[in-house]
């Protein structure tokens, strides 16, 4: 496996306004390892865990490489578990599990639990009305927010309740 790089969306709040963040995911030669960066919380630097036992008790693959998070803007702090969906995309797209092309103008959002389950996050409201407003091509957000996300983004909206369920979308 060469180096490989997978770019996806996701959001984040600062008091109530949401902004985008774009989570890199660079596969590369190494020690099998995992970081994050872009001034992540204990919450975010937590996902490593929750991301990769997801992925593996969803009957996928995780390669024993070097795995490096970038979480960017990289000057604001990112908190919560609200990543954990777009990480797990971008790694599954990083490794060749998932096409990079079905995550494009896509905004994930949602927290995984150990077993590939989705949870709900807060503030996905304003989530959703950053994402109309930036004419992103749709959402994917865990099932209980999908009312929420519903009010301002309508049919862009998909909802899954496993990370399964989001790669066969």
């Amino acid at each position: 496996m060469v180096e490989v790089l997978a770019r996806v969306s996701s959001c984040a709040l600062f008091g109530i306004d949401a902004y985008f963040v774009e989570v890199e995911v660079d596969v590369g030669r190494g020690l099998p390892s995992f970081s994050t960066v872009g001034l992540p919380d204990a919450a975010v630097r937590e996902s490593r865990e929750r991301v990769l036992s997801a992925i593996r008790n969803s009957g996928l693959e995780v390669p024993p490489r070097r795995i490096v998070v970038n979480l960017a803007p990289a000057d604001t702090r990112k908190e919560g578990a609200g990543f954990d969906l777009a990480v797990a995309v971008s790694l599954l797209a990083a490794t060749g599990q998932l096409p990079c092309e079905r995550s494009e103008g896509i905004a994930f959002v949602g927290e995984l639990s150990l077993d590939g389950r989705l949870r709900s996050v807060r503030g996905v409201l304003s989530m959703a009305l950053l994402a109309k407003h930036a004419k992103v091509r749709g959402m994917i957000v865990p099932t209980e927010n999908g009312e929420e996300a519903f009010v301002a983004l309508g049919e862009r909206v998909l909802t899954a309740s496993t990370l399964s369920e989001v790669v066969g979308l």
